[in-house]
């Protein structure tokens, strides 16, 4: 009578268990769900490592959510003045400009967003938003990913153009902030972003380093951030293309 006992009981846990786990899907909406702020300022260096050569770049970056648009604006101050700025709206790919040292402005389009920003091994697809509705989400597994135990979520666009073929996204049990995601490109693992010295900085996880890194080993480039502030007051106006001049 007692085996029966036992084996009910695992049956019973083993339903529960069942009962609970997560989609892919839940996963990152609860990912999605963590607290963002309305605006941030930082500052941050650019340090890009290829070829046997390391440059290193500062910028400031200041973002904005404004009703259903996202704003962000980077000013490199160092080594050339050049700006960055996207405009992002739900359901409609990125509106994204360049303004290059020599202060002529250009869009740059759709097929362009394979393209290195500034000879870096972030892309302009990398510097676009992510809205959870336009990918399809599918749970692989659990896995450990910067000393964390984290679940694994593959990511999938539904439509629209492509420059990657699947993203595969680590989220952190604990507080399901993503700390690492891989990026594949034509079936293989492209390169990978890895978040470190994660803080939580006035109510907002925030890490202030990120590593891009090449799947071949031709190069990384690191993002340390030397600060940051959130929910300050930046006028609309400030993400203009006025702004770019």
């Amino acid at each position: 009578m007692k085996k029966c006992m036992i084996g009910a009981v695992i049956i019973v846990l083993c339903a529960a268990q069942s009962a609970f786990a997560l989609t892919g899907r839940q996963i990152m909406e609860k990912s999605d769900a963590l607290t963002k702020p309305n605006t941030s300022t930082s500052t941050v260096v650019m340090v890009i490592e290829k070829g046997g050569s390391t440059v290193d770049k500062e910028f400031e970056l200041i973002s904005k959510k404004a009703g259903p648009r996202d704003m962000a604006l980077i000013t490199f101050t160092r080594p050339s003045a050049i700006k960055f700025l996207t405009h992002s709206k739900k359901g409609a790919e990125d509106d994204q400009w360049l303004r290059l040292s020599s202060g002529k402005v250009k869009r740059i389009s759709s097929s362009e967003k394979d393209k290195s920003f500034v000879n870096s091994h972030l892309y302009y697809e990398d510097l676009s938003s992510r809205n959870i509705d336009d990918y399809e989400y599918k749970y692989l597994g659990d896995k450990q990913a910067a000393g964390a135990d984290c679940y694994v979520v593959e990511s999938v666009k539904k439509k629209g153009e492509r420059v990657y073929s699947k993203s595969v996204l680590y989220v952190r049990k604990s507080d399901f902030f993503v700390v690492r995601i891989d990026v594949y490109m034509k079936g293989g693992l492209h390169k990978y972003l890895e978040n470190y010295e994660i803080k939580t900085v006035q109510g907002i996880i925030t890490p202030m380093k990120a590593v891009m890194t090449m799947s071949d080993g031709s190069g990384k480039t690191t993002l340390n951030v030397k600060s940051v502030k959130y929910n300050m007051n930046l006028g609309d106006a400030r993400f203009s293309k006025d702004a770019m001049r």
